[in-house]
């Protein structure tokens, strides 16, 4: 089995030692850089090549929502999963806007993190459902009328059954939570989820439950 090709992006040398110790004890994880500062992502993704960047939101020089937005708008680009100290952090759902496949915490179990990255490489995004409802009302409590009206805009290319599956995504449900409550396979949900990214021009399906959450559907 092919090892998944991990950056890790710190500003903080002891962070970046921990997380490369825990990592390399992961038999199925290759650290193929590291990297203090976001000025240093695109550079390091172009030597290294890696699957999944796990980056720091908070760095001196260009922090990791300005490092996730440039990587993110590339082609081929590597899956981010973003570092935070915070659940609910303002600039964690700006990341997660800018294509962050999901977030986890500096003081989460190291098993928990290790499966983290394994699930982003995967194409699972790394929300919790608690933890996306938790994320989705500090969204709609800061939602704007105008934001809401371009949410709808956009959402109004959907077909009836994609506009379920994005509210049911907006839910926090997993496929398989989806396909037993709109009464189909989980192929026929990852096969909407992939319509709905490719409609809306969306990376992940982080971005398909904020859209939802803009727009109101899920407190329909």
């Amino acid at each position: 089995m092919t090892a998944i090709r991990l950056l890790l992006v710190d500003d903080d040398p002891l962070v970046r030692a921990g997380l490369s110790l825990m990592m390399g004890g992961a038999g199925d994880i290759e650290i193929v850089g590291e990297g203090a500062d976001g000025d240093e992502v695109e550079a390091l993704v172009d030597r290294t090549h890696p699957d999944v960047v796990l980056m720091d939101i908070r760095m001196p020089s260009v922090d990791g929502l300005t490092a996730t937005e440039r990587l993110r708008a590339r082609a081929d680009a590597p899956q981010v999963v973003v570092l935070t100290t915070f659940h609910a952090d303002e600039q964690v759902l700006h990341a997660l806007r800018a294509g962050a496949a999901g977030f986890v915490l500096k003081d989460t179990p190291p098993a928990e993190i290790v499966d983290a990255v394994r699930r982003v490489a995967a194409g699972d995004p790394v929300l919790s459902p608690a933890v996306t409802r938790q994320l989705m009302r500090h969204a709609a409590g800061t939602r704007a009328d105008t934001r809401q009206a371009r949410a709808r805009d956009r959402l109004a290319a959907l077909n009836d059954r994609e506009r379920e599956v994005a509210v049911a995504v907006g839910q926090g449900l997993a496929n398989a939570e989806i396909a037993t409550g709109l009464f189909m396979s989980v192929a026929t949900v990852k096969t909407h989820v992939s319509r709905i990214l490719a409609k809306l021009g969306l990376n992940n399906r982080v971005q398909i439950a904020l859209l939802a959450y803009d727009a109101g559907l899920p407190e329909e």
